[in-house]
């Protein structure tokens, strides 16, 4: 029988110190047991002092699960307590329930923790406690710090797999020729980072022509492949990404193309979420790309007080941007850089 081993955490939030730990330990026993310790009072309590973003313990334990799917000796565990606060954790009663989790002799505690070698001593008699970077000198960060700082401050010290869980996005809305792709595409140069075009446009251009020809059934494929590109923007996405359009623009254009609404693309629309709408007024000049059709000034006014009805009577806050394009690149950059320095990260 191979030796057994197990390491512990909140993981508020996982990161690098805890990946080097978890690596470590998993080439010290045959089989390690990644421990999620969490309270649901306690770590909502944490974030919210820390005025940072809820951390479910499911998604803590995706964030595990998904880090170590390819450690073959490796195995998550979660592990609840109605513990409120820290200092209040029953360490023996936790002691039993991952015992009782585990179910096997366990041969190896790890840690990075000085502090915790008498505690350990007292409930794990049989097993040794490893201490594995106590010093953090090969990776200096806390989950403490991160929560303190902000995860932007720290995004280096974020894993790949938990980054996505924290990328602000960011929407920008508008009726035709009003500046929204090239925004779009600036924006993601300027803060490094992916975005996701129009998907609409993508479709018109595979179809050869304008949206005019576009026929009732492809509006809901334009909202689902949008989100899925949205889906795989996000994962490879640096702190922003920046999505061009989304499910009620699509459905103003139903309307507008064929008269007809959609309740699946009412249902996109309502469970979509995003940190920052950027509503670009279409006060530029109205450019013919072969694919728009409504260039009259009385009909781009009057689209574009009906989109923002749309908006409206959703309930969306959104935030106009207008002028000449280098004052809308200006207008916009404020707002993404006030919503990436917020501190409820």
């Amino acid at each position: 029988m191979g030796t057994v081993g197990f390491i512990g955490g909140k993981f508020l939030p996982l990161h690098l110190g805890h990946v080097h730990a978890i690596t470590r330990a998993a080439c010290l026993c045959d089989e390690l047991y990644v421990v999620l310790s969490f309270s649901q009072a306690r770590d909502r309590k944490l974030c919210e002092k820390a005025g940072i973003q809820i951390m479910p313990y499911e998604v803590r334990l995706r964030w595990l699960s998904g880090l170590v799917k390819d450690m073959e000796n490796v195995h998550v565990l979660a592990v609840e307590d109605t513990a409120e606060t820290d200092e209040a954790y029953d360490w023996a009663a936790g002691a039993a329930d991952i015992r009782r989790k585990i179910g096997k002799r366990i041969d190896y505690v790890f840690s990075s923790e000085t502090s915790y070698e008498p505690i350990f001593q007292q409930l794990y008699p049989e097993a040794r406690h490893i201490i594995l970077d106590a010093e953090r000198k090969q990776v200096p960060i806390s989950a403490t710090r991160i929560r303190e700082e902000g995860i932007f401050t720290h995004w280096e010290h974020i894993p790949a797999i938990v980054r996505p869980t924290f990328v602000k996005k960011v929407v920008v809305v508008g009726t035709e020729s009003c500046g929204k792709s090239t925004l779009t595409r600036y924006l993601a140069k300027l803060y490094n980072t992916v975005f996701v075009e129009e998907y609409g446009r993508t479709v018109c251009e595979e179809v050869g022509g304008c949206e005019t020809i576009l026929t009732e059934d492809y509006y809901p494929h334009i909202a689902y492949g949008h989100k899925m590109k949205e889906y795989e923007a996000i994962k490879q996405a640096n702190k922003v990404v920046f999505v061009d359009t989304e499910a009620v623009v699509t459905q103003f254009y139903s309307e507008l193309y064929t008269g007809r609404t959609f309740s699946v693309l009412d249902q996109v629309a309502k469970e979509q979420q995003y940190d920052l709408w950027l509503y670009m007024e279409p006060d530029v000049p109205w450019v013919d790309d072969g694919l728009r059709v409504h260039g009259e000034n009385q009909v781009r006014h009057e689209n574009n007080e009906k989109l923002k009805r749309m908006l409206d009577d959703r309930h969306i806050a959104y935030v106009s941007i207008a002028g000449s394009y280098h004052e809308r690149l200006r207008q916009a950059m404020d707002h993404v850089d006030a919503l990436l320095h917020k501190p409820s990260q």
